[in-house]
């Protein structure tokens, strides 16, 4: 029997009256909005934002090609599903990011899966990201949203902190040593 690690996790959330101001992407990079045939792409995205990622140990889905368009394919297909809050980056050497959302059960927004890929990273691009699917939520109709971070994911803290986003609970989500290795020490 294996002892599972456990990942501190907090939920955070936000009003979404108003929502953010959108913000532009860098030069060289454009936002592109939910299209059915974009799926793969979202996924393959995810898999370069999260492979080498502590939340890649998290959830072993994102560590995969395969487990992220398994993620992908279960997104869409949520009743909840909200193409409005679903981006790619596209960036001059490729896709360089992503978001999705959907619409949960109480009629909450939640952000799913925000990645940059690492050589992307330190550019805004998250910021542009977040800011398009909390703008895509409130168009929706949608008042509140909310997400999960990994607790020592500082940088996405501190993202989602600059947003508004205030945390409500801490989680504790539990991975088997298998599929969550030790990670390195302040990553």
């Amino acid at each position: 029997m294996t002892t599972p690690r456990y990942f501190k996790r907090f939920r955070m959330e936000r009003s979404l009256v108003p929502p953010p101001a959108l913000i532009a992407p860098p030069p060289g990079f454009r936002l592109v909005g939910w299209k059915d045939h974009l799926l793969d792409l979202h996924a393959d995205t995810l898999f370069r934002s999260f492979a080498d990622d502590p939340d890649g140990k998290v959830f072993p889905n994102l560590a995969s090609v395969t487990g992220c368009r398994f993620l992908m394919r279960a997104v869409w297909g949520l009743r909840g599903f909200c193409p409005a809050a679903c981006w790619l980056m596209a960036g001059p050497d490729g896709f360089a990011g992503a978001v999705q959302g959907v619409v949960d059960s109480a009629g909450l927004g939640a952000i799913q899966n925000l990645g940059v890929t690492p050589d992307a990273r330190g550019q805004g691009l998250g910021a542009a990201l977040l800011a398009a699917a909390v703008n895509g939520f409130h168009r929706a109709g949608v008042r509140w949203c909310h997400l999960e971070v990994t607790a020592d994911n500082d940088p996405a803290v501190r993202l989602y902190r600059r947003f508004g986003f205030r945390k409500t609970r801490v989680k504790y989500h539990a991975a088997s040593p298998a599929e969550a290795a030790p990670t390195p020490a302040g990553v």
